[in-house]
């Protein structure tokens, strides 16, 4: 009698009914599989961000610059050893505080143009030294910086106009320190100097002690005017554009050409002009400006990036008080955030082209010849002659 109750088919059946009683009391009568199937697809920013048109120059250009910031790194750390070298042993201790998951020794060989290994003469063991062509660079690009101090104090003068009261906070400007070309003791060496403009309003606030009105032009105004003279637009199309550029395979939905020219028409506040008399009611035009002192922020900057977390030091003062990597991705023909490198970074596309700046600067122009030495990687390098002649300097330093 059980063989015919609990046959090979009526236990198939049974199976089945039970595995579908299962599924309706885990997700219940309005959860099953066929809700699901209807469920939308969650939209947020780390979607949009993952599923974005990718431009793959610049995510290349960011792997590229990540590999100099961690030569540049280890180069820091081996100044601070005394006569400028150090053991192999010593730097793997360190290549987790730079963000180095690669073994050292294996990084270290990879740039033969940046790091000399060699065994020491005395102590036998295995060290490195930086290049003296590293090290020329490296002194080039200081010397640049100073040499070029009025235009550091022009990029901060405009940087505190774009303020709400004229001030930062010296912590926010000592953090992207670099992307604004201002040299690692710039307290000492311009705010010291009292014609600079600047004053300390507080132990941890830069102040801007006189405006000057020639300076409260930004640079996408200056692109408008080009564009006005030189192409003949209406004015209607070029008073509150801003420069427009897709990475390539960008997919143009049904409707969207009209939505960014009744976009790139719409009136807003620039981002020298003051709003604190006459606030603004209206999200898209709040939402355009916002765009458009980001767009400023990033043109002051050397290399037109800007790492995205470091934005958030700049949220209250500039009066950006909204998700900025939400409104980033709303703008993919102005700016692009590449994910590599091991951090998110935000750059002005408009100032790109095949992974180059179109106008560079003295500072990037350096910057650019040591990106070389690493895009060279082991190319016409003698190993045995940069390890004799880092044992000759040796020996030299010994006998001193």
């Amino acid at each position: 009698m059980a063989s015919v109750v609990f046959g090979q088919r009526n236990l198939l059946a049974f199976h089945l009914r039970r595995n579908k009683l299962d599924e309706l009391s885990r997700y219940g009568p309005f959860s099953c599989s066929i809700q699901r199937r209807w469920k939308k697809p969650v939209d947020s920013a780390r979607t949009r961000l993952e599923g974005r048109t990718r431009d793959h120059r610049l995510d290349k250009l960011m792997t590229q610059l990540k590999n100099l910031r961690l030569a540049l790194d280890l180069h820091e750390l081996i100044s601070q050893q005394r006569n400028s070298y150090a053991s192999l042993q010593l730097l793997s201790r360190w290549r987790h505080e730079i963000g180095l998951n690669l073994e050292i020794g294996a990084f270290l060989k990879k740039y033969p143009h940046i790091f000399n290994i060699y065994m020491h003469p005395i102590k036998r063991n295995e060290c490195c030294k930086v290049t003296r062509r590293m090290t020329d660079l490296i002194a080039e690009e200081d010397a640049v910086i100073r040499e070029n101090e009025p235009s550091v104090v022009k990029r901060l003068k405009k940087l505190l106009m774009l303020s709400k009261d004229g001030s930062l906070n010296t912590h926010a400007l000592w953090l992207i320190r670099r992307e604004l070309g201002l040299p690692d003791d710039y307290r000492c060496s311009i705010l010291s100097n009292h014609q600079s403009g600047f004053s300390l309003g507080s132990p941890d606030t830069l102040t801007l002690a006189t405006t000057d009105e020639n300076l409260a032009i930004a640079n996408v105004e200056e692109w408008r005017a080009k564009e006005y003279t030189e192409k003949w637009l209406a004015e209607s199309e070029t008073k509150y554009a801003f420069p427009i550029n897709f990475p390539t395979g960008f997919k143009i939905e049904k409707g969207f050409r009209e939505k960014l020219g009744n976009w790139q028409r719409l009136p807003y506040t620039k981002p020298y002009e003051k709003n604190g008399l006459h606030p603004i009611r209206n999200v898209e035009r709040l939402e355009k400006r916002i765009v458009g002192i980001l767009h400023e922020l990033l043109s002051l900057t050397v290399e037109r990036m800007i790492p995205l977390e470091r934005l958030s030091h700049f949220r209250r003062p500039f009066d950006m008080e909204v998700n900025l990597r939400e409104l980033i991705l709303k703008h993919p023909g102005i700016f692009y955030i590449s994910t590599k490198g091991s951090t998110q970074t935000v750059l002005l596309r408009e100032s790109y082209s095949k992974g180059c700046l179109i106008e560079p600067n003295p500072v990037y122009n350096v910057r650019r010849k040591m990106l070389g030495l690493i895009l060279s990687g082991c190319r016409g390098i003698d190993e045995m002659d940069s390890a004799t002649w880092v044992s000759e300097e040796h020996n030299q330093e010994s006998a001193t």
